[in-house]
Order: C-alpha cells, then structure tokens, then sequence
C-alpha cells in the first residue's frame, strides 16, 4: 500500500516538473514586450484658473487648475449629498449650486464640464 502511494507522489512530481518549465517559457516574452510610456499631460489642464464669484462659494477664491476645480465640485455634492436617489447621473442643486447651475434645480453630471468653463477666467 506504502508502495503505491510512494508511486503515485514520485508520478504527479514528474508531471508537475514537466508542466513547470513550459509556463514559464511562455510568460518570459511577455515582460519584454512591454515598452514605457511615451504619454505626457497637456499642460492646458494644469494653467490656475480663477473662479467666478459664485463659484468661489463651492470651492473658494484661490485660483486652481481645471481638474482640481471639478474634483473640488465634487466633494462638495458628495459631502453635501447632492447626487440625485434615483438617477445618479444627476445632481441636484443647493443654495450655492443653484447660482452656479444658472438656476437650474438639477443637472447632468455631464454639464459639469460645461457649467465649470462659464464660470472660470
């Protein structure tokens, strides 16, 4: 019985050796196809803007770049609450939002871009 086991374990060992050297055969030429990246960020994204005065409300009045303008925004709807229930596409508007909204009650969070262009200098 000890024989059969002994066997059996010397049988999968050899398996598993044969099978080993295949695998990493195949993910050797892998790492040597990948290449750095050549990508640089735009430097539009990174000019400070100032904010308009009711702007200047949400996020506050020191001048920032685009992309920290929007993420600022969105703090403040998500701290506040302001994404809608239902559809979360959606944002609904405060106090502060709504003069920033152009009065609007609710906006796409696609606007969002559009909304923030109308209000920085």
């Amino acid at each position: 019985m000890a024989k059969a086991i002994k066997k059996a374990a010397k049988k999968a060992v050899k398996k598993a050796a044969k099978k080993a050297p295949a695998k990493a055969a195949k993910k050797a030429p892998k790492k040597a196809a990948k290449k750095a990246s050549t990508r640089k960020p735009n430097a539009a994204f990174m000019t400070p803007l100032s904010p308009s005065a009711t702007l200047a409300e949400v996020i506050g009045s020191k001048p920032l770049p685009r992309t920290e303008i929007v993420k600022k925004i969105w703090d403040y709807i998500k701290k506040n609450n302001l994404q809608d229930k239902k559809n979360r596409r959606m944002i609904n508007a405060d106090t502060k939002l709504k003069a920033v909204f152009g009065g609007k009650e609710q906006v796409s969070m696609f606007d969002l871009a559009k909304i923030v262009s109308k209000n920085v200098k």
